[in-house]
């Protein structure tokens, strides 16, 4: 995980609709900035569905979502039209934001080593300073946790 009070990273992704997003247009804004494995997996799902659901809330407190993976750009437009996400889903198929993001990791699948996501959400200040970086997160429960960080 990156270090609390650095510079968050920043980057130029196409979301589920092709436009691009970087960290610098948030200036001003809170951003929870979270990291998945897949679209349309059962923990990816319930996380999305969360944050869909306490969207409203987290945009009174100031903040905006972004979800990140090294999923398609079209992948993530079917994700967002079955469960009407109302917030960015960004496309890293290179994963050169999940390697400056720490969350590019090593894991065992089945008894062997392979490279993914580690589930992470870092909370970004209106500077783009990180404020909170947690790691190895509950599906269910991190969307209530950010808002609550937000409090």
């Amino acid at each position: 995980m990156l270090e609390i009070g650095t510079p968050a990273p920043d980057f130029s992704l196409p979301d589920q609709n092709g436009t691009l997003h970087r960290l610098s247009d948030y200036r001003g804004q809170k951003i929870i900035l979270y990291f998945y494995p897949a679209d349309m997996t059962p923990g990816c799902t319930s996380q999305a569905c969360s944050f869909r659901d306490l969207y409203p809330q987290i945009r009174e407190a100031g903040a905006v979502v972004l979800g990140v993976n090294a999923d398609t750009v079209e992948k993530h437009k079917r994700f967002e039209e079955k469960h009407g996400l109302p917030f960015p889903l960004l496309s890293d198929p290179e994963t050169n934001v999940l390697q400056a993001y720490d969350v590019w990791k090593e894991k065992l699948m089945f008894g062997k080593p392979k490279l993914g996501i580690e589930r992470s959400t870092y909370l970004i200040n209106e500077n783009g300073i990180i404020i909170k970086a947690l790691g190895k997160v509950k599906p269910k429960e991190n969307p209530a946790q950010m808002l609550k960080e937000l409090g």
